[in-house]
């Protein structure tokens, strides 16, 4: 294998500086708009364990990150809008003119499917888009058409609707209010890009691009699953016009696979710093762990989440968290909260093979529970489980 070899040592280091988790924490008031940026975008989910994944992802990075500081960015402020990568996510409003081409894909994807029929006719489909722009934002509680069945995936018709409407960025989320979207007319959300939007293969061209900025080293497959916007070919396509450097990256497991890098990949490898050795609890949804393929080649570390796998099929549990020391992730953690009964208590702890849990790792352990108690206005933590050690 030619081209440039990269140890998995120096491939750990420069993915986790590219995500924010190399150096120590910021230790200021953070500026959230450009953290997002520097990610790429933040992905959104509903479920609270302990606090919504959004919030939980940007406070490992900035541990002075509060709750209150993300959703002014995109109602007030308009800095992020809210659309679909590989999930509902923020991505920063200067992103805009090379969003168009999803915009368009992703109607077109949900108004040929037969999930996203809404059985509507269209003078309704026209009434619930005028109500709209006749009163403002309007969250799908200001509906009242009923779902057909009871399954958790299914949605009352004027929510295909909306989300339909939503994906081709005819409408879009104006705020959300204790998580709930608010649809307002695209044409007010965001600014007129019109004047301003590349080419279709332009738009591809600079998402790609920007994958593998944040990627800094990655394969084909891991550019085109960093935003979900691109098919295969068209990611084979876009490489066969860049000028990269083909790199060789040790995994875990001493196997070197072929990659790809930017032209300044020899100054990144020179500058990068030795990871700081805090122990962070990540949650499921962190940027870093994302590529289940790629987390395992690189770290060794195999994760899945478990929250839709029925109980009885459970390695781990419902909402577990990977531990990373270092460059290193050292175990799992469960963790469940009560913010109204103020308490946090860990109920599973999974120490990875060959880890040893001594007195230091165990202090460190609990630094971090307690600082992410904080993020939640929890001062009480208990564990229901054998601490490790």
């Amino acid at each position: 294998m030619s081209g440039l070899e990269i140890s998995n040592r120096d491939a750990r280091r420069l993915w986790l500086a590219a995500n924010g988790l190399g150096a120590a924490p910021l230790s200021g008031l953070p500026d959230v708009a450009a953290m997002i940026r520097a990610l790429g975008f933040v992905q959104i989910d509903t479920i609270r364990n302990v606090t919504r994944a959004h919030h939980h992802i940007l406070w490992s990075r900035a541990p002075r990150y509060r709750e209150s500081m993300l959703w002014p960015l995109l109602g007030k402020k308009r800095l992020l809008f809210e659309h679909f990568t590989h999930d509902a996510s923020l991505i920063p409003m200067e992103f805009l003119p090379n969003w168009q081409q999803q915009f368009y894909r992703l109607g077109q994807k949900a108004a040929s499917s037969d999930w996203y029929r809404s059985g509507l006719a269209q003078d309704e489909v026209r009434a619930i888009r005028a109500r709209i722009e006749a009163e403002g934002p309007l969250s799908t509680h200001a509906f009242d058409s009923r779902a057909a069945g009871r399954e958790m995936w299914a949605r009352p018709p004027h929510k295909k609707v909306l989300d339909q409407m939503w994906y081709a960025g005819d409408l879009a989320t104006s705020h959300r209010e204790k998580f709930i979207k608010f649809y307002d007319l695209g044409e007010r959300v965001f600014p007129d890009v019109a004047g301003n939007c590349p080419p279709a293969k332009d738009q591809l061209n600079w998402l790609c691009d920007q994958a593998l900025e944040r990627l800094v080293i990655a394969t084909p497959g891991e550019v085109q699953r960093f935003w979900g916007v691109a098919s295969a070919p068209e990611v084979r396509a876009w490489l066969s016009r860049r000028r990269l450097v083909e790199v060789a990256v040790s995994g875990a497991d001493g196997t070197r696979q072929k990659a790809w890098a930017l032209p300044d990949i020899e100054a990144r490898l020179a500058g990068v710093a030795p990871v700081a050795r805090r122990l962070r609890i990540l949650n499921p949804f962190d940027p870093a762990i994302r590529d289940r393929n790629r987390l395992l080649r690189l770290f060794g570390f195999h994760y899945r989440n478990e929250m839709f796998v029925p109980q009885s099929q459970r390695i781990w549990g419902y909402y577990v968290y990977p531990l990373l020391e270092g460059d290193t992730f050292v175990g799992r953690i469960e963790l469940k909260a009560d913010r109204a009964a103020n308490w946090m208590a860990v109920t599973g702890f999974w120490p990875e093979p060959g880890v040893t849990w001594g007195i230091g790792r165990l202090e460190r352990l609990e630094q971090e529970l307690r600082r992410f108690s904080r993020l939640a206005g929890i001062s009480t933590i208990r564990w229901d489980v054998a601490r490790p050690g």
